[in-house]
């Protein structure tokens, strides 16, 4: 990976910066998103931001799996999971299609 990845505080200093607002505003505005997308997701079972992607909430079946130390058959039960779907635009922004 190259580089550090972005932490929140630093994430919020830039949506203040750019928003021409203080840091707990911007701080409140990037708590209220997430929030908002886990509750979303939850109720509905999607949560869009647009240019950026969509969470998904998705039914996993239930399936045969195998311990990998001894080998046995286990069985995995069905489990609810959330899913980010990458948008285009941002997709194609990041890793630009090869022609």
């Amino acid at each position: 990976m190259a580089g550090k990845v972005m932490t929140k505080g630093t994430l919020v200093s830039l949506i203040a910066e750019k928003g021409g607002v203080t840091k707990a505003v911007a701080n409140t505005i990037l708590d209220t998103l997430a929030a908002t997308a886990v509750a979303e997701t939850k109720k509905a079972g999607a949560f869009v931001i647009p240019g950026l992607g969509k969470l998904v909430k998705s039914q996993r079946k239930a399936r045969m799996g195998r311990n990998p130390q001894t080998g046995a058959t286990i069985k995995i039960p069905a489990k609810t999971v959330v899913k980010f779907r990458v948008a285009k635009a941002c997709k194609d922004a990041v890793a630009p299609p090869k022609k």
